[in-house]
Order: C-alpha cells, then structure tokens, then sequence
C-alpha cells in the first residue's frame, strides 16, 4: 500500500497534535456524546501542552461529519494552529485517543487504510414510471448505478454515483452502452474487483456484455445496495463489499509478501525483526515494510529531527552525531521514515506469515557496507 495520503501531515513542521475520536450516529443522542467527546479531547491535548491554536483547530472539525450515518469515527492531525489532514474512519477506534508529541502518530490511520484494495461496486434495479395522462398503463427501467473506491476507506468517503438505465423490455440489447461506461469507469480507477448485485436475470445480462477480461473479476452477490434510512454518505453495497474484501490482499501486497518469502529464503534483499528494518530505513533502503496485524511493535524506537534518524536506543543516536533526538511511539517512527523515504506498507496477518518483532523489510538494493547513519 503506497502511504502517499499521509503526505500532507509531513508537509507541516511538529509538534503535532493528533486525535482518534468516535463520531458514530447510530445513537439516540449523538450530537450530545459527540459534544463531550469533544472536550475531552480538548482537555488530554491541552493537559499534554498542545497550543490553545492548535487545540482549537482540532476541536473545530472534530464531529462536523454530520453527512455520514451509522456508525464511523475521525482521524484529525494539526500542528501550529493548522490542519493537516482530516480522514473518516470506516470504523471508530477502539477508544477516543489524543496525543500531542513531536512526530504524529499515523500508524492507527495507516493499518485502518489496508488493504487498499481498488473496486468498482454496481447495482441493477427496476424503476417504473406511472403513465402520463396521454399514455395509458406503467413503463418500466432498469438502472444501474454503479461507483468506483479503495476498500475500507471508501465506505465512508464513497465517489460520486454514476447511474444509467434502458428500458426493462429492451435490456437484453440496451447493455452493451451501460457495459461500456462501466468497463471505462473500473479500468479508470484500476478495480481489482466488480462486485455487482441486484437483480439476478439483469445483472447476467450485464455481465455477458462487459469484455471477458472484466467478467473474470466479477463477484455477484444478492444485495441491491439501496439501505433505506440509514445509507447516507457511506458506499454503495457496503455491507456486500465488506463480505467479498475480507481476508483479501490488494494484488500488488499480495506479490510483495510473496518475494519476501523468496528473499527470505535465499538471505538476501529481505530482512526480520527491528534491528533489520531500522538498519534499512537508516539508509533509506528500505521499499516496503511488512506488518503483522493487529498490530503490536514491543520494542522501543529513538527518532531525531530527520526520517532517517531512527535507532533502537538513544546511544545509537548519539554514536551517529544526532542532537535533539527523543523515544516515540514505535509506529510513529516507523511511518514518519517510510513517507519520507517513498517506501510502501503492506499488513499480513501474523497467522498467514508471522514476523519477528511482527515486522519485516523488502530491501531496495543490497550493500554489504556499513556506511553509518544518514544525516
């Protein structure tokens, strides 16, 4: 998984001020819980010594996503009295969480992104139109709607809606225009996978029409994606997506976890355990970093002023001449140097491939030289 998203956060200089909130509308009351989960996150970044700016600019957003229903939360980043960047969450964090500190802690935002996977989600369902009083009887339509994202984080940032329709007498030979649009749309944004529900006779008939290379990445399913009451700002055939994705890899995760296996097996261009991901993001060597899930990192990480200024103890930070370095969160670090660095971050699950220390390290080039830390 690229971690471009998080770029802007970097963009800005610490300290920073970060905050995991509930923002779910699924209770009775939810403006009155979202109001006191409010202040205190106020109170945790101001007992933390977050500027009264700074807390503000969070407060100012936390809760304002009013437009999407059920259940969600919020990741929200600033630093000297500016957003850097505000994300809905699919779902809310275990617990609220606010932390002002010299790097953010993106780790929780970034597992939430994976796996990333991009899809193209499409419903057929009938409309009918009652008759003029020029006409006589009903007419009726199928229409499908259909829409493109990047599974989890699409339910609750869904892109727009695209809809097209023919008559219901015709359809047999009104889908290959409708098949066309939504062949165009899923190539657009690199669906992996077309989960496709509604009704059954229309939705095969729509298949048969897409190219035989669109066919194969089909899944069909049994919902029509239309939740009355309760679906407003989330994904079309959420629920559906949610049964289809889980478990499942984004291709290109998948092909990095198989050639780290490859790697591992032959001891070279891949490394286990901190000690080796910390020695590979110390010389921006790294291109991607593997991570159990859930996550847990034991072990304790020292970070200075530059991404590549990461070590297992503050001695090895002082041994390469760094000044004003400090302990962090061990996810904080680790993401800090892998966005800076250009690397990507691929979660498997600890069953599927367990990893010392739950991480490991795709190398981007091997060198048997011990040049130090870069400054």
């Amino acid at each position: 998984m690229e971690l471009t998203f998080l770029v802007p956060v970097y963009a800005q200089p610490g300290p920073y001020a970060c905050a995991y909130l509930d923002t779910s509308r699924d209770l009775p009351d939810p403006e009155a819980a979202i109001n006191l989960r409010r202040r205190h996150l106020r109170e945790d970044l101001t007992r933390q010594g977050a500027d009264d700016a700074t807390v503000a600019a969070v407060a100012a957003v936390a809760g304002m996503d009013q437009e999407i229903a059920g259940r969600h939360g919020q990741a929200i980043f600033a630093s000297h009295g500016r957003l850097a960047l505000v994300e809905e969450l699919p779902d809310p964090p275990a617990h609220d969480a606010a932390r002002f500190g010299a790097l953010p802690d993106v780790m929780p935002l970034a597992v939430r992104h994976a796996p990333d996977i991009p899809y193209a989600a499409a419903t057929v369902h009938r409309v009918t139109h009652r008759a003029t009083h020029r006409e006589a009887g009903e007419s009726e339509e199928l229409q499908v709607d259909f829409q493109t994202g990047r599974w989890p984080s699409s339910a609750v940032t869904p892109g727009r809606c695209h809809h097209r329709s023919g008559p219901a007498a015709e359809w047999p030979y009104a889908t290959a225009e409708i098949a066309g649009g939504l062949a165009e749309l899923t190539d657009r944004g690199g669906a992996e996978v077309i989960v496709l529900g509604g009704e059954a006779w229309a939705r095969n008939v729509l298949v048969n029409r897409l190219p035989e290379p669109l066919r194969e990445r089909v899944v069909t399913v049994a919902g029509d994606g239309h939740v009355a009451g309760d679906g407003e700002g989330r994904a079309l055939l959420e629920q559906e997506l949610s049964e289809v994705l889980r478990g499942r890899m984004r291709a290109r995760d998948h092909a990095l976890v198989e050639t780290f296996r490859a790697r591992r097996a032959r001891h070279t261009g891949a490394g286990e355990g901190m000690a080796a991901v910390v020695a590979a993001l110390q010389r921006a060597q790294a291109s991607a970093l593997l991570l159990n899930t859930p996550v847990d990192l034991p072990v304790r990480l020292w970070a200075g002023s530059e991404p590549t200024q990461i070590a297992l103890s503050d001695t090895d930070l002082e041994s390469f001449g760094v000044r004003g370095f400090q302990e962090e969160p061990p996810g904080a670090a680790l993401i800090r140097a892998l966005v800076r660095t250009g690397a990507e971050l691929v979660g498997v699950e600890r069953e599927e491939l367990p990893l010392e220390d739950g991480v490991g390290v795709l190398l981007r080039y091997t060198d048997h030289t011990d040049p130090g830390m870069p400054a």
